[in-house]
């Protein structure tokens, strides 16, 4: 079979047509069904033939004879299993994790981001990965960034010319960007354009980043070959995108939960026309989850009155037409991928039971474990190794500004004007301790973080945009204690109090990601967020934070592997220092 796992080879289309033959008999047939047929837009009933991962018939007739099993459908409505385009599948669970957990909620395809890959991987290995991956019963496809979020040292080396156009040229990629670099295209970076430029030459989309966009900047991005926008806000945001063309993702996150306001936004102006929409949850972190994935979102949509095959739609057939994957995906239909939900009716878009690449992955509203495991210390992405000692030198505090957190994500410089030469800062205010190390141990830079808590006394984290040692604390010494123990454990977020470790969520994927199931993922997340909260946090995602301190597509200032970054002006403001 080819890298793309949906390529069937002329052996297997030729079993597919004896199976409509006689000649070879299904592996699964779907009797009296009522379905959602999404081309007619209408709810059908009929007999559906599957054989292993792939749709043969829907009709009224019936196979003479069927190797497997017989379902009769009449307690169910069948609709297309759902597709997330905008996965950021490294939010502390891994690539395989979610997509195993959000299968369950009938989300049975995911577009991931590559920038972790393009981070931590050489090509063949990050490939290679992308290629085992495949094996799982979820569908995965790929986007290609065109930058790295942040200000890395070697950036130009990393996403090179060649590096960007292979991931571009893979099959499994079907999308460039997001741009969270798209300030550079408009000042005239010609290397991002002709990589969009090489994206329209291979028919694959490119996906827009762009909160607060006037209209004119959208009709620029437009006519620089941008296709599709995430970041609307409210219903105005929703009607300039789609004046432009623009496919619009209705987003509903765990930093922007936005869904129900576009949703009665988009009533009050009058926007009934949904074929330019999809849902997307943006790389939610785990325990927004527990509700659901697009499911939630679909039931959503449905409160609002939005029609409910156009809200179906939202997550499955306006996806795979945008995506040029209709062939395969978002329709039941013959010659189509077999990924169906089961639902009690179609009120109810949360599944009892979960068809996906032919496998049942959820039967009688239980789970089916499917026991494949990735082995990513194969990919050189096992627990993090760190053969380099936190020093006294590396917790000395002389910059005469930090960072101030105005919620989870954006930051503002403010004056430091107390004592940071001291090595306990108390509990009486809001400023901690900050440090920024490289994984590697050749840099670090010290700063001070406004905001982020009261009392936390020492917290270690491998989770970071860059992958690199974050350290927040008011005390020192519990801030060596918390990465002496993170060093231990091979990567993660560590919080230690009184010479205690208080709580940790363990990061054995390259110190990113844990190995963990989504439920288990899930309480360990809530736990450190409680605690994190308990200890001043007063804003709503401590986890968010800690990944967007160094990236710099959000304002006003960052901490990156340059230095201190002033994301406005585009310049270093403190460089980093060398060990």
């Amino acid at each position: 079979m080819l890298a793309q796992r949906y390529r069937w080879k002329s052996k297997q289309l030729r079993t597919h047509v004896s199976v409509l033959d006689g000649d070879v008999f299904p592996t699964l047939v779907l009797k009296n069904a009522r379905f959602l047929h999404s081309v007619l837009k209408k709810w059908m009933t009929a007999n559906i033939w599957i054989y292993q991962d792939r749709i043969i018939y829907v009709g009224d007739q019936m196979p003479k004879k069927v190797s497997g099993e017989i379902m009769d459908c009449e307690p169910y409505t069948l609709v297309p299993g759902y597709i997330e385009p905008h996965v950021h599948p490294f939010q502390l669970y891994n690539p395989q994790t979610l997509a195993e957990y959000a299968a369950q909620t009938g989300t049975t395809t995911v577009i991931n981001d590559n920038l972790m890959l393009f981070l931590l991987l050489e090509k063949k290995k990050a490939f290679s990965l992308l290629n085992e991956l495949k094996d799982i019963p979820a569908t995965m496809y790929w986007w290609c960034r065109f930058d790295s979020q942040t200000e890395l040292v070697d950036e130009e080396n990393i996403f090179s010319n060649s590096e960007v156009k292979s991931w571009l040229e893979h099959e499994a990629v079907i999308q460039g960007g997001e741009l969270t670099g798209w300030p550079k295209l408009l000042n005239g970076d010609d290397m991002m354009l002709h990589w969009i430029q090489e994206a329209k030459r291979l028919r694959k989309k490119v996906e827009g980043h762009f909160p607060g966009a006037s209209e004119k900047t959208l009709t620029k991005m437009t006519l620089l070959g941008v296709d599709a926008d995430h970041e609307a806000l409210n219903g105005e945001d929703v009607y300039k995108r789609l004046m432009q063309g623009y496919m619009v993702s209705l987003r509903n996150s765990s930093i922007r939960p936005d869904l129900e306001v576009l949703l009665k936004d988009m009533k009050e102006m009058g926007i009934d026309q949904y074929d330019m929409m999809m849902f997307n949850t943006d790389g939610s972190t785990p325990s927004f989850y527990e509700k659901g994935v697009l499911d939630w979102m679909i039931q959503k949509a449905i409160e609002h009155e939005i029609p409910v095959i156009d809200a179906y739609h939202m997550a499955s057939y306006n996806v795979a037409k945008y995506y040029g994957i209709d062939h395969l995906h978002g329709v039941i239909a013959p010659g189509r991928v077999a990924n169906i939900n089961f639902l009690k009716d179609e009120m109810n878009p949360s599944p009892v039971a979960v068809l996906s690449k032919g496998q049942w992955v959820r039967k009688e509203s239980q789970e089916i474990k499917q026991n494949i495991s990735i082995q990513w210390g194969n990919f050189g992405m096992g627990p993090l190794h760190l053969d380099w000692e936190l020093t006294a030198d590396d917790l000395q505090f002389s910059m005469p500004f930090g960072i101030k957190l105005m919620n989870s994500v954006i930051t503002k410089p403010y004056s430091i004007e107390k004592d940071i030469t001291v090595e306990d800062l108390g509990n009486h205010d809001d400023e901690s301790f900050l440090v920024l190390l490289d994984r590697h141990g050749k840099w670090r830079i010290n700063s001070t973080i406004k905001g982020f808590a009261t009392n936390v006394q020492g917290l270690a984290s491998s989770f970071s945009n860059t992958g690199d040692i974050i350290l927040i604390g008011k005390c020192k010494k519990e801030m060596k204690h918390a990465f002496d123990r993170l060093k231990e454990i091979g990567g993660g977020i560590v919080l230690c109090e009184k010479n205690e470790v208080i709580h940790e969520i363990p990061l054995h994927v390259a110190g990113l990601m844990s190995d963990k199931p989504m439920v288990e993922l899930i309480e360990e997340e809530k736990k450190m967020k409680e605690l994190i909260m308990g200890r001043g946090f007063r804003f709503s995602d401590p986890i968010y934070t800690l990944l967007f301190l160094s990236s710099t597509h959000l304002p006003y200032i960052r901490i990156t592997p340059k230095g201190m970054y002033d994301v406005m002006k585009k310049t270093i403001l403190f460089p980093t220092i060398m060990r």
